[in-house]
């Protein structure tokens, strides 16, 4: 064998060998083109065993998934990972104000695209999107278990992009993008966006709503993020309270000139000016503007900005490591 041929020999076991070591990392793979386990991604999710311990991982291969997905409680210590964060897209098209088959209207919370129930559900490189359009409340991912991360994902929306929603539940959002209008991420969770981008389309007007409970000592927490967007200057506020004791804060974020110089709102209600906690430290851009900000949120300072660790937000979780429950 000559040396080129044995070159081009040992390229292709190589080959054989990373293909080999890469379907092992994965339980069940997900593809269109019918190359995998399972066409579909909710056929995957229905193929977990219920309350398993150890992490099941679902690979998805690349291409545009129309599906109504729901991740049930039974379905723990799941993990999404797609092929190509650009090209493997999970969507659907409900929206508030759409029918159902019984002639209702489906409300905020049924027009969903993705429900994530479980426990210890974790996604990397994937787009989850509601594709309805500017049609008012569209949510693409609702999440209500507890343990929450996405890595490296996009959430593509309009109003009510993303929601939170579990009143214990704790989320991580690391390296990801988030764009829409209105109000396009609330709920009552505790959510920590490290080093995201959240975009901010033409049309809206407020990023944030949150519903913190009174006695929930965490809300939405913006860590190093950058505030973009396609919208007018001046057009944008960081959040207004959908409940009295909203929590958002922004630490060590960019703020593009979007930001209106106020940077809240009360929702029109006076009285959430004294229950709801809206804070920054350290803002940077052309939007961040300390000295005009509304008199009842707060600048942060360097000793209260070191209260906002992962440790001290999450307590007994450490995003990206197995719990006890899943290594066991």
């Amino acid at each position: 064998m000559t040396i080129k041929k044995h070159a081009y020999f040992l390229a292709f076991l190589l080959c054989l060998v990373l293909n080999h070591v890469q379907a092992q990392k994965h339980d069940f793979v997900v593809a269109k083109d019918g190359s995998g386990d399972f066409l579909t991604v909710q056929e995957a999710i229905n193929a977990v065993p219920d309350f398993r311990k150890n992490q099941t991982t679902i690979h998805i291969k690349n291409g545009v998934y129309k599906e109504k997905l729901v991740l049930p409680p039974s379905k723990t210590a799941v993990k999404f990972v797609g092929e190509d964060v650009q090209k493997t897209i999970l969507t659907h098209d409900d929206y508030a104000a759409k029918k159902n088959r019984f002639g209702e209207e489906m409300g905020t919370t049924g027009s969903t695209s993705f429900y994530v129930f479980g426990d210890d559900f974790s996604a990397e490189n994937i787009t989850f999107e509601n594709s309805a359009g500017p049609v008012g409340q569209a949510v693409a991912v609702r999440v209500d278990g507890d343990k929450v991360m996405f890595s490296n994902c996009r959430f593509l929306g309009y109003q009510d992009t993303l929601y939170p929603h579990g009143e214990k539940s704790r989320q991580y959002y690391k390296n990801c993008y988030i764009e829409g209008t209105t109000d396009f991420i609330f709920g009552w969770s505790t959510a920590v966006f490290e080093d995201c981008e959240i975009f901010s389309k033409e049309g809206g007007s407020y990023i944030t709503a949150a519903s913190t409970l009174e006695e929930t000592p965490y809300g939405f927490v913006f860590l190093n993020c950058r505030l973009t967007g396609n919208a007018p200057a001046n057009s944008y506020y960081l959040g207004r309270p959908w409940r009295p004791y909203a929590k958002s804060v922004f630490i060590n974020t960019y703020m593009g000139n979007h930001i209106k110089s106020e940077g809240w709102h009360n929702w029109n209600k006076p009285d959430a000016e004294k229950t709801s906690f809206y804070a920054e430290y350290n803002s940077k851009g052309p939007g961040a503007n300390a000295a005009k900000r509304v008199n009842w949120s707060h600048q942060l300072s360097k000793e209260q900005a070191e209260n906002y660790t992962l440790e001290k937000i999450f307590g007994d979780w450490v995003p990206g490591k197995p719990t006890a429950s899943a290594s066991k």
